[in-house]
């Protein structure tokens, strides 16, 4: 039987009867290109050095699942702060709105990394390899020979390091060392779970590359909703460009000579002539191929450019004061402004207390005793001593067999006091109190408290 043919457009990544369309883009080295390199190895830097820069104590990112403690910048949020994850999470998307709307997608071109390790890593190692774009597709027609084989010994040791600065991320850089150093019997999980990592990096930039922006990333499709006409885009000069000449400048013909310079400059291998197209990441690969060969023929540069859809249509200014951007703006910073109010008002420890276990209360003699359990959470990045003392209720007697309580950093501690308060103090078997919790660094809070004893006679 025949393959289906496709009759309308497909993926960039698929041929018409369904197989892999494998992209090799060739480089047209330019002035966008070099900044975008440089950003991408600042950014490289950035990736790799995150979970090793100590920030009080704890490193300046550590997203700590199993534990459920996330270190952002010097500050520790725990599962128990529902309320700021959810106002961090809030920011962050009003952040990607906000960016999206002025600079379309930019950040996938210039700072995902995704396409940073692609584009400044793996490309540049895989054409040392296998050489320019025109023998890379001689390999994939006759197969593979032994350079392709030492590229891919030398991606999957890239891919091993990059897993383990991933990792990082999520176990924190003292518990990866004893991964990497301990025997694997010793720590079957973690040697796992470094190898399935491993497995998938390798993965994806040594075989499914752009198909993870095209196919799996969910930011493609929503840039419908996020982008404007007035968003910057990477964008044709139709009216410029058309008609179209083939191979050289003719009178009567637009600047385009069809010289299909921007399609195979482009790494997810659309034809940006086409339009504003899901699949466009907005790297300007096509922009610096565009101009290098208008340089050639001697025409202007800015055929392909970083520009509106509004302005490449009409050529009329690019607005950047709109109704969308304005409330995006008013947005994050509302955002951000409760954000950081909050954080800034987070207790350095977190105390909860919880009822004795087993009875309610006891009676001893004329007292009532009431057991009380206090759980100390010490968020700070040095070990602390925290002090219980009754604020109120003079009349009772509290008894701590361990105060001050020794919390060390970063770790959480429960200890029992008790509490002795006579029959007279209680109404309705009920009497509310406080509790009163301080440190040396000058934090003291009040928690308030309900004590439990006998029915009035």
């Amino acid at each position: 039987m025949s393959p289906l043919i496709a009759t309308e457009r497909v993926l960039p990544t698929l041929n018409a009867d369904g197989t892999r369309n494998r992209i090799r883009p060739r480089l047209y080295p330019g002035p966008l290109h070099a900044r975008r390199r440089a950003v991408g190895w600042a950014l490289i830097g950035l990736f790799v050095g995150l979970p090793c820069v100590p920030i009080n104590g704890k490193p300046a990112v550590l997203l700590d699942v199993v534990h459920r403690e996330f270190s952002l910048f010097g500050h520790t949020f725990l599962a128990t702060d529902g309320a700021l994850l959810m106002l961090l999470m809030l920011t962050i998307f009003a952040s990607v709105f906000w960016v999206t709307a002025l600079v379309g997608r930019a950040w996938c071109g210039w700072g995902c990394p995704q396409t940073v390790y692609m584009e400044f890593l793996f490309r540049p190692i895989e054409r040392w390899f296998e050489g320019k774009r025109e023998a890379q597709l001689k390999l994939d027609q006759n197969g593979p020979n032994a350079r392709r084989v030492a590229k891919n010994l030398v991606f999957l040791a890239l891919s091993l390091v990059l897993a383990n600065v991933f990792l990082s991320y999520f176990v924190g850089v003292q518990t990866l060392r004893s991964w990497i150093t301990e025997s694997p019997s010793k720590n079957m999980s973690g040697f796992l779970v470094m190898a399935v990592t491993t497995a998938l990096i390798f993965f994806d930039f040594g075989y499914f590359r752009e198909q993870m922006c095209t196919v799996i990333c969910p930011y493609a499709r929503l840039q419908a909703v996020l982008l404007d006409r007035s968003s910057l885009v990477i964008g044709y000069d139709a009216k410029r460009g058309e008609p179209r000449s083939k191979g050289k400048p003719r009178p009567g013909h637009g600047d385009c000579i069809d010289c299909q310079a921007c399609v195979v400059a482009c790494p997810t291998g659309i034809d940006i002539r086409q339009g504003l197209q899901l699949e466009c990441i907005a790297c300007a690969q096509c922009v610096d191929a565009c101009n290098s060969i208008m340089a050639r023929i001697h025409k202007p540069s800015g055929l392909i450019r970083y520009d509106s859809q509004d302005a490449l249509e009409s050529g009329s200014a690019r607005r950047l004061v709109r109704p969308r951007v304005v409330v995006y703006s008013l947005l994050l910073l509302t955002l951000l402004v409760v954000l950081s109010g909050a954080v800034l008002r987070k207790p350095s420890p977190e105390v909860t207390l919880l009822r004795g276990i087993g009875a309610p209360f006891s009676e001893s003699g004329a007292q009532v005793v009431n057991q009380i359990r206090v759980k100390v959470q010490n968020r700070t990045g040095r070990p602390q001593s925290y002090r219980v003392a009754l604020s109120d209720l003079t009349c009772a007697q509290l008894i701590a067999p361990e105060n001050p309580l020794l919390v060390a950093a970063g770790e959480q501690r429960t200890t029992s006091v008790f509490v002795l308060a006579p029959r007279s103090a209680f109404s309705r078997a009920r009497r509310a109190m406080h509790l009163r919790i301080t440190d040396d660094n000058g934090y003291r809070a009040d928690f308030p408290y309900e004590l439990l004893g006998p029915e009035a006679p």
